[in-house]
């Protein structure tokens, strides 16, 4: 290990998962969703892979996050779809980013073109039912109207329409059907009032895996390119997909302890017998969640489920085995894995998800900046 806890970046696989979505999703384009810190991975490095991988367009949340890319040379095209009134919409047409628009942005950001004398790039995008960002139906013909006056005044050119999907990870709900008709029927629209649409784009992770109907002509490809399945009875294995961050530390402590010893904060676990505890650096200031108890966490090729509550900086595991502290077998310093691709017997994401109650997306994105990255190409 290079670091007493590392979250380990695998780049060749975010190439691999790139390569296998865009086999899947042709001949639409693919979008590498990098926001969030690209889900926990690093967005600089996680764009340079996908761009490598063939990739041709880059998504983030916020403005500040497509500006951090290009603050890193990268030139690729870049949306960013969710602001506030407070957005900085002057930095992003200045720097060329493309922008989600849902409504009310849409005089801000003409604005801003106007101050700088250059178009800015937008995506409309229509709310087809998930009940977020995006124009509501009975509004759309008139939001179309407003884009094109202003697309006619030389102040945006309306690149992209788009929606997002909310329950394609089911796929034998009826609504995404739904939302596919819907989001026709808005590029319908669009089109009929003069709009040359270049991109049309729906379809998310579940929905490049599973609705070819919603590729239309770019897929946005997020926990997927990490690896991840959206899907609860699908492996990323299934998909043909390679987890790419493994989170790993070593044991801090490893101490003998008798029976009915108490394990952390309000004694939720006593040991059963006599046994040896063994202690793992990372905790929720990390990004675990505490109320992941019984997670697992692999030391030498065995398993073993976190005991007792989960604290900030640190949790522990109980070795079930009496008396071997002080001897050969002691698990002090020795590698503990809480996640990774499953090469060497570690758990997968999808454990620590259903052990915290929830999905795979959360685990990794909440991985906190004081677990380092380091990157690899390959483990």
């Amino acid at each position: 290990m290079n670091s007493e806890r590392e979250a380990v970046i695998d780049l060749a696989a975010i190439r691999h998962n790139v390569h296998r979505l865009r086999q899947v999703a042709a001949p639409a384009k693919v979008m590498a969703v990098v926001k969030a810190n690209g889900y926990g991975h690093g967005a600089v490095p996680v764009a340079r892979a996908a761009l490598d991988a063939g990739a041709t367009w880059l998504g983030v949340a916020h403005i500040d996050e497509g500006l951090e890319l290009r603050a890193a040379g990268i030139d690729a095209p870049v949306v960013a779809w969710l602001h506030t009134p407070a957005s900085d919409f002057e930095s992003a047409v200045d720097a060329g980013l493309d922008l989600g628009v849902s409504g009310w942005e849409l005089d801000q950001i003409a604005e801003a073109a106007r101050k700088l004398a250059r178009p800015a790039r937008v995506h409309l995008k229509i709310d087809t039912g998930l009940g977020r960002n995006g124009c509501p139906p009975q509004l759309w013909e008139n939001f179309i109207g407003q884009a094109v006056a202003y697309q006619e005044e030389g102040l945006m050119r309306v690149v992209g329409i788009f929606s997002h999907l909310a329950v394609a990870d089911e796929t034998e709900r009826p609504e995404t059907d739904d939302q596919v008709d819907r989001f026709r029927e808005a590029v319908a629209v669009a089109e009929d009032a003069g709009v040359d649409v270049e991109v049309r784009h729906l379809a998310n992770s579940p929905g490049i895996l599973s609705r070819p109907d919603t590729h239309f002509d770019v897929v946005r490809a997020g926990v997927s390119m990490y690896g991840l399945s959206p899907f609860d009875d699908q492996t990323s294995t299934d998909l043909g997909l390679r987890p790419a961050m493994t989170l790993r530390t070593m044991i801090a402590h490893c101490k003998d302890v008798p029976a009915a010893h108490g394990v952390s904060y309000g004694f939720k676990y006593r040991t059963a017998a006599a046994t040896t505890l063994g202690l793992v650096p990372l905790g929720y200031g990390d990004g675990i969640p505490r109320i992941a108890t019984g997670g697992p966490v692999a030391v030498d090729g065995r398993r073993y489920p976190v005991v007792g509550r989960i604290a900030m900086d640190q949790m522990v595991i109980d070795l079930e085995r009496e008396g071997i502290a002080a001897t050969d077998e002691s698990v002090l310093g020795r590698p503990a894995v809480l996640f990774g691709p499953g090469d060497e017997g570690e758990a997968s994401v999808d454990e620590w998800a259903a052990a915290a109650g929830t999905i795979n997306y959360e685990i990794v994105t909440r991985i906190s900046p004081r677990v380092p990255r380091r990157y690899v190409d390959g483990v």
